[in-house]
This record gives structure tokens, sequence and C-alpha cells, in this order.
């Protein structure tokens, strides 16, 4: 196996990559984002155990799953990217991928809240090294009209780590405990991390740009600027520049951002929704869910990119468009299928509308590598993420945690719980004059052991509800994000055309 299948001449000529070379190394970071999601997401899945164990609440949760991961996972990403533009990307993805798989099994020994929490910040550290370098890798293996399908394969980890996670963590949180899932899934990382460091070469920066027209062996590795805080804050600058003052960039971000929120959060509580309301146990939870989202998830990820290098042949514009349409499409297929009265026709309604909502994914990371310079095309990735990330996934978890919360004592308050807390008042202390708290006389959700039939039904009712309507505000947000997406459409040829101008291609 050739890494450089020919590299031909002299020490300064272009290497040249074989298919199947670029297939091996497109399938190992493809793994390595599997496990970034099986070991962020699991959470979701095992939740349920983790709340009845911790007896916390849905917002912290919602925090475990979103903003106690992604402060570290966001804040760290741009230096870590800015190493990537001037150090080995294969070495920061192997060691990202060493410290988050060791995080991940040590939340398995979690005691408490707190400890639980530290943790998860922890597997953010490690989680910040890998999509960065890996987006700035892809770029310099697939020139830029395979560019968007490449980076849709490599978002396949998505659905794929998502589907493993839920399928894995439920077996697993049934038959053992949570704490066994969190250790199983995370020790494997270790063998990735040595087959990438293995197996993967540094190719030159800007190495497929250079396909289509002739360049120098100098610009194919352009020297970055030397190092100060002066010229990493100008790096910066020009980065944010593109992302967020162009107006078609802009409402992509803003899409890829919108969407994400809704994603994570709704994500984040259909295992516990499934649980909840049909009383399905969490192995059988994580079988619906991971089979169900993979399968229609994946099959988005993958077309979304395909579609959208075929269509841009017609015009650039259907970068933005494809997502538009998609999520529009998504967004009343989701809702109908989270008011259903039964699980399986809620499962089988599900099938459909992740084939047209993760659509977003390549077309959008496609679109942010096209238009920066080869020398920030990892900090471009990192500046992205960093926003999506600590709007998203920091603030979209404990939205729909609190939102549920917040339904949940609406339910509590209005559907009887008030009058339930006087003939209870002897056994707890709480609740308001102005109705019953659903926290003090529910916790975890649950009314306490040998507590009134009427109240054990009336906790069950109010958290039902509340984990439906949770999930159903979350999922609109597409819609929201769909609107983005046909805006940026409007002057996006224009866009990619001035940025290929900028770095001097035809």
């Amino acid at each position: 196996m050739a890494a450089n299948g020919a590299a031909n001449g002299s020490g300064g000529a272009k290497p040249v990559f074989s298919n199947s070379y670029k297939t091996l190394v497109l399938g190992l970071l493809v793994t390595a984002y599997t496990f970034n999601f099986i070991d962020r997401t699991i959470i979701s899945t095992i939740g349920q155990a983790i709340k009845d164990d911790l007896k916390i609440s849905d917002t912290q949760l919602g925090l475990l799953g979103g903003l106690y991961f992604a402060l570290l996972y966001t804040l760290l990403g741009i230096p870590i990217a800015r190493l990537a533009e001037r150090f080995s990307r294969v070495n920061i993805i192997s060691g990202a991928i060493v410290i988050w798989s060791a995080f991940t099994a040590l939340c398995g020994t979690a005691a408490n809240f707190a400890t639980l929490a530290a943790y998860r910040f922890g597997v953010g550290f490690g989680e910040a090294g890998l999509s960065p370098p890996a987006h700035s890798l892809i770029s310099d293996y697939f020139e830029p009209k395979k560019r968007a399908t490449a980076l849709s394969i490599y978002s396949f980890g998505i659905p794929l780590g998502s589907m493993f996670g839920a399928i894995a963590g439920g077996w697993l949180a049934l038959n053992f405990s949570w704490r066994v899932a969190f250790m199983i899934v995370g020790l494997p990382g270790i063998l990735i991390a040595i087959a990438i460091k293995v197996f993967v070469k540094e190719p030159p920066r800007g190495h497929s740009d250079a396909e289509d027209h002739p360049v120098s062996p100098e610009d194919l590795a352009p020297t970055p600027p030397p190092f100060s805080l002066v010229n990493e804050f100008k790096e910066l600058g020009a980065v944010a520049k593109t992302l967020f003052m162009k107006w078609p960039v802009a409402n992509m971000v803003l899409g890829v951002t919108i969407a994400s929120f809704g994603s994570y959060g709704s994500g984040q509580f259909v295992p516990p929704y499934f649980t909840r309301t049909f009383g399905l146990n969490y192995a059988e939870v994580g079988l619906i869910t991971g089979l169900v989202g993979g399968f229609s998830s994946g099959i988005g990820t993958i077309l979304g990119g395909l579609i959208t290098d075929k269509m841009s042949k017609r015009s650039e514009r259907w970068y933005a468009l494809t997502p538009a349409i998609g999520l529009a499409i998504a967004t009343p297929i989701y809702v109908a299928a989270y008011l259903q009265p039964s699980w399986q026709t809620a499962a089988m309604i599900l099938l459909v509308p992740g084939i047209f909502h993760y659509t977003y994914l390549g077309p959008t990371f496609g679109v942010v590598q096209n238009m920066v310079e080869t020398r920030r095309r990892a900090t471009a990735t990192a500046l992205l993420f960093f926003f999506l990330n600590l709007i998203a996934l920091g603030g979209g978890p404990p939205f729909t945690g609190w939102l549920i919360d917040q339904f949940a004592q609406f339910n509590f308050t209005h559907n009887g719980g008030g009058a339930i807390l006087g003939s209870l008042g002897e056994m707890l202390q709480g609740g308001t004059k102005g109705g019953a708290r659903f926290a003090e006389m529910c916790p975890g959700g649950v009314a306490p052991d040998g507590a009134p039939a009427a109240l054990v039904s009336q906790c069950k009712t109010a958290l039902v509800h509340a984990t439906r309507e949770g999930v159903v505000v979350s999922i609109c947000f597409y819609l929201w994000a769909a609107f983005h997406y046909l805006l940026g459409s409007f002057g996006l040829v224009q866009a990619l055309a001035k940025a290929r101008a900028a770095r001097g291609e035809a």
C-alpha cells in the first residue's frame, strides 16, 4: 500500500495519492468521527438511567449532554486549529482521540453529578482536536468538485456514531449499568488513534486545490506567517470576516447553527421520550432510536453531499438550496412522528425525515472550506464549530431540558397536582401558594416510593406530555434554519467565484 501511490520525481515534486489510499484515509477519519459521536451522544441514550440513579433534573441532564461538554470543546477548538495550521494534523488527531476516550471511560466512575460534569468537560477537551484538522486533511486529499461529498462521508460519522452509541449504550445500561456503558465505549478509541498515526500521511497544504492549475512546490505548502499574537488575531479576523461578514456564508453558518440547536436539543431527549411515554427499556429504546435514526440520517448525510456536488454543476446556489429544501420537508414529518399514540407508528415515520434533515452537513462544510485559503481551513472549521457548538451543543440540550421542566411544572399544576399537595403535606415539604412544585413532588421525574397512586400517575402524565412538547418545540427550529439557508443561496455563486479568484484558481 503506497501512501503516495507514486511520488514522482525529486523532493519538490507533488505527491500523487491513489484513490484507494485516499479511501483508506477517509475511512479512518470516519471511524474516528464515529467514536467521537458515540462518546459524545451516548449520554442521551443512558440519560434516563443516570437521572434515576443520581436524581437529577432534565435541566441538569441537558447540561451534561450540552454545555458541560461544549464549553472546552468550543473554547479549545480555535487554538488547536491554529496549531494544526503549523504542525502535524495527524499527530493532533491521534492525541485528541486518546484524551477523549480516556475521559469517556472515566465517566463510568463518577459518583455524583459534579464529578460526572467534570469528566464531561474532559471529553469535550479531547474531542476539540478532531474535526478542524480532519476537515483540513480531507480538503487537501480531495479536490473542490468532490469536497462536499468527501465531507459528507466524513460527517456520516455523526449518524453512525449516534446509532452505535444508542444501540450499545442501551444494551449495556440494561444488562449491566450506565457506568459500564461509558467504560466499554470509551476504551476502543485508543486503537483508532494508533491506526491513524500509523497509516495516515500528512499531505502538502493545498494539495488538491492545485490539480486544475499549474503551481510551484512552494504554492503547495504555503508558509504561514510568523507566530505572534498579532498575526494570530489577524488570521482569526480574516476567517471571521469570511464566515460572518459575507451574506451567503453568514446565512449558511446561521442555518447550520440553528438546525444543530434544534437537533442537539431534541436528540438529547428522544430516548427518554420513548422510555417515559411507552415504557420501553434502555435496550429497546437504543435499538429503535439507533437503527431508525442511523438509517435515515445516514442516507441524508451522504445524499446531501452527492446531490449538492451534482446540482452545483448547474448552479452553486444548490449548496444552500439543498439544505433549505431538506429541512423544510423534514420538520412536519418529525412533528407528526412525535404525536403518534404508539411507538411502532412513531418509529416507522421516523425512518423518513432524517433523509431530508441531514442534507445540510456536507454542503455547509464544503462551502466553508472552499471560501477560505488553504492555510486557514482548520481555523475556519474551528471558528465555525466554536460558534455552532457553543450555541447549538452548549445551548440546545439545556434549553430543551429547561423547556421540559417548565412544561412538566405547568402540566402538573394544571392537571390536579395542586390538589395532591395538601394531602401529602406531612410527607413532603415544598410547593408554592400558586400550586405544587413538580421538582419537589416528583424528584427525578417520578413520585417517591410509597406515594399515593394519584401522585404516581400525575407525575408520569406531566413528564410524558412535557417531554413530547419540549422535543416538538426544538424540532421547529429547523424551519428557522431553512429560511437562513434560502437567504444564503442569494449571492453564493458570486462569493465562491471571488474566493477562487483570490486563491488564483481557474
